[in-house]
C-alpha cells in the first residue's frame, strides 16, 4: 500500500468514526424521542426499533452487494466484461418480490399503530392548542381557563389536544410524550399524549413558521391529578387587585391605559381576567401571569429581570415579534414589572 492509499484510508476511517460519534450523546435529555415518558411515545417507539432494524440490514445487505460488485468487477487491462443480466426473469421476479414483501411487513404494524394513535381516547381531558407567530395559546374547554406556551396535563391521564394555527403552520412536538403533529391554517388536527409520571417535558415547534422559529418554544408539565386540579381552581379565580398607591397599582394603569411612543395600551393586545377571560386579541392572556414559569414563546425564564428586558425592546429578544419596542422609561417598565409579577 502506497503512502497516499494510507493517507485515504486513514481520512476514511477518521471521518467514518467522527461521524459514528457525532450520534453519540448523553443520556436523560429533556428531548430524546428514543427515550419514551409516555403510552403514545411508547408506542411509537416500539415501531421505530423494529423498522430501523429492518432498514440497517437492508442497508448494510444493499451496500455491501455494491462494494462487493465495485471490488470484485473493477475494471483492469485485458479482462473481458462481465456477463449481463438483462432479461433474467428468475432475477428480476427475485429483487422485486423481496422489496415488496419486506415493505408489506412494515407496512402492516405501520397502518395499524397510526389507526391505533389516531382513536380518540375515552376519558381523554380535552385541551385546545393554538399556534401563532410565536406562542402557543392553551385553553382547558369547560374549565375556562386560557394559558400560554405551558399545557398543564395530569399524569397517567391521556390527554387528547385539538391543534389549530392563526397564520401559518405549525408543528406540536414534545418527543418524550408523542411525535409530531402539523398545525394548518383552517384544519383542526388532533394529538394524544400523557406522562407516565409527573414532570417536565419540553417541547417546541417542528416546522419552520418564520422569523422566530427557534423561539416558539413550549412546556408540557405533567402533574399528580390532585396537584393538576389544584392549578385549575388557582386559574379559575380572579387576579388579586394591587394594593391602591403601590408601584403594582401605578402599573395597572399603565397597562390598561398607558399611551405609549411606541403603541397602545397593553388591553389592546392582551386581556388579565378570572375565571372565562377572553384569550388575548393579538398577544397571550396574561392572567395568573406569575404562575408561569416562562414567556416568550418559552423563550425566557419568569423573573423580573428577564420581564423588564422583554419589555424594553421585545423585537431584539424575539426578531418578528408583534409586540413592538413601545420606548418604554425606565419607571414605566418596573412598575409594569410590579404588575405582571402580582397576577398570581
Amino acid at each position: 500500500m502506497t503512502a497516499r492509499s494510507r493517507a485515504r484510508l486513514v481520512a476514511a476511517l477518521s471521518a467514518g468514526l467522527a461521524l459514528l460519534l457525532s450520534a453519540c450523546s448523553k443520556t436523560n435529555l429533556p428531548q430524546d424521542s428514543l427515550n419514551p415518558a409516555g403510552p403514545v411515545a411508547r408506542t411509537e417507539d416500539r415501531l421505530f426499533w423494529p423498522v430501523f432494524v429492518i432498514a440497517v440490514v437492508v442497508f448494510i445487505l444493499v451496500e455491501g452487494l455494491l462494494v462487493v460488485a465495485v471490488v470484485k468487477f473493477r475494471h483492469r487491462p485485458g479482462r473481458q466484461q462481465p456477463v449481463q443480466v438483462h432479461g433474467n426473469r428468475r432475477l428480476e421476479v427475485t429483487w422485486t418480490v423481496i422489496p415488496a414483501l419486506i415493505l408489506l411487513g412494515v407496512a402492516v404494524p405501520t397502518v395499524g399503530t397510526i389507526f391505533s394513535l389516531a382513536r380518540r381516547p375515552p376519558n381523554a381531558l380535552q385541551i385546545t392548542v393554538t399556534g401563532h407567530q410565536w406562542w402557543w395559546q392553551v385553553e382547558y374547554p369547560g374549565m375556562h381557563v386560557v394559558t400560554a406556551n405551558e399545557v398543564h396535563i395530569p399524569a397517567g391521564q391521556p390527554v387528547y389536544l385539538t391543534l389549530e394555527s392563526v397564520d401559518v403552520i405549525h408543528s406540536f412536538w414534545v418527543p418524550r410524550l408523542a411525535g409530531k403533529q402539523d398545525l394548518e391554517p383552517g384544519r383542526t388536527n388532533h394529538l394524544t399524549i400523557e406522562a407516565f409520571q409527573p414532570g417536565l417535558y419540553l417541547g417546541q415547534c417542528a416546522e419552520f413558521c418564520g422569523a422566530s422559529h427557534a423561539n416558539m418554544r413550549f412546556r408540557v408539565i405533567a402533574q399528580s391529578p390532585a396537584d393538576f386540579q389544584s392549578w385549575v381552581t388557582g386559574q379559575q379565580q380572579a387576579v388579586a387587585e394591587p394594593a391602591a398607591g403601590s408601584l403594582a397599582a401605578q402599573g395597572k394603569q399603565l397597562f390598561e391605559q398607558g399611551q405609549f411612543p411606541g403603541g397602545p395600551a397593553c388591553v389592546a393586545c392582551h386581556s388579565v381576567g378570572g375565571a372565562g377571560a377572553p384569550p388575548g386579541l393579538i398577544g397571550p392572556n396574561l392572567t395568573h401571569f406569575a404562575s408561569r414559569t416562562t414567556f416568550a414563546g418559552s423563550t425566557l425564564d419568569n423573573t423580573p429581570a428577564q420581564v423588564a428586558q422583554w419589555l424594553h425592546d421585545p423585537p431584539a429578544l424575539k426578531p418578528g415579534s408583534d409586540m413592538p419596542n413601545l420606548g418604554l422609561t425606565r419607571d414605566q417598565i418596573d412598575a409594569l414589572v410590579a404588575y405582571l409579577e402580582g397576577l398570581k
